[in-house]
């Protein structure tokens, strides 16, 4: 008599793959949350700078950044997830534009003033050691 063979997997094989599963996925998550974090940021930062641009045309045209009210001649860009703000300093002079993190961006503040000083100013894990929005190892990324 032939006897009848059961085909399938073990319960400690079974057990085995979810453990390996369990590992990737502990370590894959949090890189892939990081990596999408860290791609809501460049909206902002492509905002301040066309900000600078367009209030740099202001100040051609008129010698001011500000406008009868005192307060910045170019309305603010908007970004996503980020509340863009300026303010004027010098009597119209000088300027700085920040954008502050809100949501899945909380924690991050950029700033931008008249002179093109770029600053982070806020980051959820520290600010660069240098006047700069993003840091590549020890130098800024510009």
């Amino acid at each position: 008599m032939q006897r009848n063979r059961q085909q399938g997997f073990t319960l400690i094989e079974l057990m085995i793959t979810v453990a390996i599963v369990a590992i990737l996925a502990s370590v894959a998550l949090p890189a892939y949350t990081a990596y999408i974090q860290r791609a809501r940021v460049p909206v902002a930062l492509d905002g301040l700078s066309a900000y600078l641009t367009r209030m740099e045309q202001r100040y051609q045209d008129v010698g001011s950044y500000a406008n009868a009210a005192n307060a910045c001649a170019v309305a603010v860009p908007t970004a996503d997830n980020f509340v863009v703000t300026c303010a004027i300093s010098d009597g119209g002079q000088g300027f700085t534009a920040t954008a502050t993190g809100n949501g899945p961006v909380a924690g991050y503040t950029f700033t931008i003033n008249h002179l093109g000083g770029r600053v982070t100013t806020a980051h959820p894990k520290g600010v660069p050691a240098t006047n700069c929005w993003t840091t590549r190892g020890k130098t800024c990324d510009t």
